[in-house]
C-alpha cells in the first residue's frame, strides 16, 4: 500500500446514510484527507477515477447491473471494504428474500409493476433476492451497522493505514450495554437482539437511548454457543425465537447464499 493510498468510495442498493455518516465526520474527515487520497465519493465530490487502492461498498445487491458494477470495483481495488448493514449482510432489502417476489413488486410499486413486464420500459433486471458484497467476491474487512458508526470507521481505517488488523470484534452487544450501565431490554419486558447481536462499535446505543437492538450490525460468531446464552434462558425464550421475531436485517444471514453463478433476473 503506498503511503498516501488512494480511496473511492462506491453505492449500491441503499439509502446511502452510511456515506453521509462519514461526511458529517466534519473535522476529522479533513483529517482522513491528510492521510488518504479520496478519488471518488459520488455524494461528496464531482471527480472520478478507477484508479484506486482501497474501496468502500455500500448497499445491496440487487441487480445483474450492480453484480457487475461490484466486479468491476473488486478487480480495481487491493481492498474491498463493506460498509453498513446493505453491504455486509444485505440490511432491510433482504427482507423481500422469504416472500414471493410478484407480490413483494406490487405491494412497492402497485399498477406500476406491469411495467417490469415491458421489455419497452427498460428497467434493470432484478434478482429475486437481494444479496451483501461478501456474496459474490471477496471482502477483506467489514464496517457493520445502519448506519455505521463515524468513530468505529475512523478507527478501522486508522488501523489499516498503521499496518493493524481492523477485524470485527465478536462480544454481543450485551457486554456494551453493562459497559454503559443499561438497564437489561428484557428486565423492562420487551425483546432483544443484544445477547446475539455483534456489539464493540456500536456502544449499544439503541438500548441507551431507550429502544432495543434490531441487530444491525449483524449476529456474533457461532451464537448458539454465547456464554449469553444463560440470558435467554432466564427470559424463558430461544434463540430461534429471537431470531424469528426479529427479520428486519438477518434476511440474507438466516440462510445465506453465496451464488457460484448470477441468480436468474426476474423481469
Amino acid at each position: 500500500m503506498s503511503a498516501k493510498p488512494k480511496v473511492a468510495f462506491f453505492d449500491f442498493a441503499g439509502c446511502e446514510g452510511d456515506q453521509l455518516e462519514i461526511i458529517n465526520l466534519e473535522d476529522r474527515l479533513l483529517d482522513l484527507v491528510e492521510v488518504v487520497d479520496i478519488v471518488s465519493f459520488r455524494e461528496a465530490m464531482s471527480e472520478h477515477s478507477d484508479d484506486y487502492e482501497i474501496a468502500f461498498v455500500e448497499g445491496s445487491i440487487t441487480t445483474q447491473h450492480d453484480l457487475e458494477r461490484l466486479e468491476k470495483v473488486r478487480s480495481n481495488a487491493d481492498i474491498l471494504i463493506a460498509i453498513g448493514a446493505c453491504a455486509t449482510i444485505a440490511g432491510v432489502n433482504a427482507i423481500r428474500n422469504d416472500q414471493d417476489f410478484e407480490k413483494v413488486k406490487e405491494r412497492v410499486y402497485g399498477e406500476d409493476a406491469e411495467l417490469f413486464d415491458d421489455p419497452d420500459a427498460e428497467l434493470f433486471e432484478a434478482f429475486e433476492k437481494a444479496y451483501p458484497a461478501q456474496a459474490f467476491v471477496d471482502v477483506e474487512y467489514q464496517v457493520p451497522g445502519c448506519p455505521i458508526d463515524g468513530d468505529e470507521f475512523i478507527q478501522m481505517i486508522t488501523l489499516l493505514l498503521e499496518g493493524g488488523d481492523p477485524s470485527l470484534p465478536n462480544h454481543a452487544v450485551c457486554v456494551d450495554c453493562k459497559i454503559e450501565e443499561n438497564t437489561c431490554t428484557f428486565e423492562r419486558g420487551e425483546t432483544c437482539l443484544g445477547p446475539i447481536t455483534r456489539g464493540g462499535g456500536c456502544d449499544a446505543t439503541c438500548v441507551t437511548q431507550g429502544a432495543r437492538c434490531w441487530g444491525c450490525r449483524g449476529m456474533v460468531d457461532n451464537p448458539d454457543d454465547d456464554v449469553y446464552e444463560e440470558v435467554l434462558q432466564e427470559y424463558d425464550v430461544t434463540t430461534e425465537q429471537l431470531v424469528n421475531e426479529f427479520t428486519l436485517y438477518w434476511s440474507w444471514e438466516r440462510n445465506p447464499e453465496y451464488p457460484a453463478e448470477p441468480p436468474e433476473v426476474q423481469q
